[in-house]
């Protein structure tokens, strides 16, 4: 069984570090999601992120510092608007895409030019990477493609044993995951939206960044089939919901539906209210997600949520949910 340490304790900290400086897997929190973490700089630690997670080796790892002063570790350059950004947004859920420092291994980067390199809120994952005295690689602590972890008991479930140790913090405060920002070019891109919004982006910025495009660097989070549950799961509009869970019913289905709204279909076997604010609804999404997984259910019907600020980076999780649970392809068979 999967050890799980106490992340208040100082020593059980200090033994976290000597695990991951030692080449072990340490599953951590965050304030955006639970990590996966492994020595940054060990190739051999970061394949077994890989395999742990099922992950392609094309894509590319955030690496988590413990202050923004690190960053010349790991960039070769750093833009001004970075510095900005940094000063502004860290420690807290923004990556920043810059140019890779010479030495940062490909395993890494994905085999790309650039790197991804964030200073996370949470205090134990400061602290825990303070410690460990370098950049810690961490994506979600979860099977590729699947719903990503925002409690320790999230990590256990999923990785089980692949994992040497996880250190409990709590739930996530934030929820998803964090917004990536290309600065590497000459106008930065916006290749995920995540716990901080592009509207805030934009008053440290001057202007809206760019979207990603098809020349963007591969990122986290950008396949269109991701954050997904096992059950089939549809994003339809509040006021088809009713009607939708009706027509599932009616064929025999076992239907949940989780609302932000009033909208209480009686076909539903289960209705769960999620929060009417985007940052709580953004921080119960992952764990309610999880719970309907695991209820038996045939289909999960989910209100199509708003649009701006935060709620940009729920809606794209949803859309992305949506498409790898294989709703779609459930209903053209």
């Amino acid at each position: 069984m999967v050890r799980i340490l106490p992340g208040g304790d100082e020593r059980a900290l200090r033994e976290a570090a000597g695990l991951l400086r030692r080449g072990g897997l340490v599953a951590f929190p965050t304030e955006t999601v639970y990590g996966l973490g492994a020595l940054a700089r060990d190739p051999a630690a970061v394949a077994r992120v890989f395999a742990a997670k099922g992950r392609p080796a094309d894509h590319p790892l955030i690496v988590h510092l413990a202050e923004a002063g690190w960053m010349g570790r790991w960039a070769r350059t750093v833009p001004e608007p970075a510095w900005r950004l940094a000063e502004r947004f860290w420690p807290g859920p923004l990556t920043l895409v810059l140019p890779r420092a010479e030495g940062v291994p490909d395993a890494v980067t994905g085999g790309q030019d650039t790197v991804g390199l964030r200073v996370p809120a949470h205090r134990i994952a400061r602290r825990l990477v303070a410690a460990v005295g370098d950049g810690v690689a961490a994506p979600s602590a979860n099977r590729f493609g699947r719903i990503s972890p925002t409690r320790a008991e999230d990590v256990a479930a999923e990785l089980g044993e692949a994992v040497d140790a996880i250190v409990d913090g709590g739930p996530c405060a934030v929820g998803v995951e964090s917004t990536i920002l290309d600065v590497s070019g000459a106008r930065p891109r916006l290749l995920r939206p995540g716990g901080i919004p592009a509207e805030a982006l934009a008053e440290v910025l001057g202007e809206m960044p760019a979207p990603a495009g098809a020349a963007a660097p591969r990122s986290p989070g950008r396949l269109a089939a991701h954050y997904a549950p096992r059950t089939p799961l549809e994003l339809v509009p509040g006021a088809e919901l009713a009607a939708r869970a009706a027509a599932l019913a009616a064929r025999g289905a076992r239907v949940a539906v989780l609302t932000h709204g009033a909208e209480r279909p009686a076909a539903a076997a289960v209705v769960e209210r999620m929060p009417a604010q985007a940052e709580g609804y953004a921080r119960a999404l992952y764990a309610r997600l999880r719970g309907l997984d695991a209820g038996g259910f045939d289909r999960i019907l989910v209100a199509e949520p708003p649009r701006g600020g935060l709620w940009e980076a729920v809606a794209d999780r949803l859309r992305r949910a949506a498409a790898g649970s294989g709703a779609e392809e459930e209903e053209r068979t």
